[in-house]
């Protein structure tokens, strides 16, 4: 027969005493893992939310990261941007039983090592460290080479990377791969901006996606440099490739297709595509599709259960499904009923769907969950409670 845990001390006669499991203790073998973001802000935090075993979000950690966030700045309006501040994907990244984050307003990145028995739980390895740039916006990490790659998109922009361990943290980043984007710190966006770093699926390539400006004729790229080992540890070449596949502008997110090459992109100025990657790290598209009333769509994520994409749009509230064999869309999920303007951010894990609804300000942020099969909205996590507001940017996840 099996007992149930009671919420008290419980007695079986003289000889023996059971005492109660700690709520804690409890709730963390129920977790499937977690979700993480940044807040952003002034005192940059990285926010843990954890995953159910059914799959929804419960409240979880707010774990400063011992540096300051950063907001861009609108090039039509010079305001301070509202949604989106740091004009990116990829914020915040997992490797293996570590977090990485982005802090834009203090030029340095912070790592993170995760309870193995709790994945909320988040202890800062090291300190905070500088990398050579200003405005670092995204982050990527690879477990296999030891790495951890930051780019920036401020007046001096590029990209540095670093080797990592899981007793010291991250080491001193090396020399900058400059991008020439002649912008100011804070860069003036959304265009012309860098907008992820991340690593093939093969973690044998590092790539970076850069926003063109169509209205001033400069054409985004698709950076990529080859990843030596190095015993355990790896090192990524100084030198790497650029390539402007055909008919794309304002390359955004992306995300590396599993067992291949391939590679999935979000274009801000049309939609979306497919790219096949040669021997030389150019990306060749294999097919792609405009989206019909879109504002901005820039985030992608890859669904295990659908062997699909999905994309995001900052200012219209749905998911858009692709196909990742010819980049035609599939349909599209309307999620304007929960009253969020937009998402950013998003990751598919499992059978379901996590999307950064940060808000405008007006509406609280939240994280919209998506049964990725039956297309409906399963829960609207709300995040106000847990200092979350519209600043918030990155989604990253470990699982059990």
């Amino acid at each position: 027969m099996l007992f149930k845990y009671l919420p008290v001390a419980f007695s079986l006669g003289p000889i023996l005493q059971v005492a109660a499991r700690p709520a804690a203790e409890c709730q963390a073998e129920q977790q499937a893992g977690a979700v993480y973001l940044i807040t952003n802000q002034a005192e940059n935090a990285v926010v843990a939310v954890p995953i159910g075993a059914d799959g929804m979000l419960s409240q979880g950690t707010t774990t400063p990261t011992g540096g300051a966030g950063g907001i861009s700045v609108d090039a039509a309006t010079g305001e301070p941007v509202n949604t989106d501040p740091l004009v990116s994907q990829s914020a915040v990244t997992v490797a293996g039983n570590n977090v990485f984050a982005v802090n834009a307003g203090s030029n340095t990145v912070t790592m993170f090592k995760i309870d193995p028995k709790d994945a909320t739980r988040l202890t800062m390895v090291g300190q905070p460290v500088q990398v050579p740039g200003e405005f670092p916006n995204t982050v990527a990490a690879s477990a296999k080479h030891q790495l951890v790659c930051v780019g920036t998109t401020g007046a001096v922009a590029g990209i540095s990377c670093a080797n990592f361990s899981k007793k010291n943290g991250i080491g001193a980043m090396d020399e900058l791969r400059a991008i020439d984007l002649g912008q100011t710190t804070p860069p003036a966006g959304p265009t012309n901006t860098v907008s992820q770093v991340f690593f093939s699926d093969d973690q044998n390539t590092l790539f970076t996606t850069v926003k063109g400006d169509p209205a001033a004729n400069n054409t985004g790229f698709l950076g990529s440099f080859d990843v030596a080992s190095c015993g355990k540890r790896g090192v990524v070449a100084q030198e790497g490739g650029r390539s402007s596949p055909e008919g794309t502008a304002v390359l955004f997110g992306s995300t590396a297709l599993p067992g291949t090459t391939d590679l999935f992109v979000t274009d801000a100025s049309f939609g979306a595509a497919v790219l096949s990657v040669d021997g030389e790290g150019a990306g060749v598209v294999k097919g792609q599709s405009a989206i019909d009333g879109q504002a901005a769509t820039c985030w992608a994520t890859f669904s295990p259960a659908t062997k699909t994409a999905f994309v995001t749009d900052v200012a219209v509230n749905r998911l858009v499904e692709m196909s990742v064999e010819d980049g035609s869309i599939i349909g599209e999920i309307d999620l304007s009923a929960n009253g969020n303007p937009g998402m950013i951010d998003l990751r598919a894990i499992g059978d379901f769907i996590y999307a950064l609804s940060p808000g405008n300000g007006a509406t609280e942020a939240a994280i919209s969950v998506v049964d990725a099969a039956s297309k409906e909205e399963v829960q609207f996590f709300q995040m106000g409670a847990m200092g979350v507001n519209n600043l918030a940017m990155g989604l990253a996840a470990r699982t059990a």
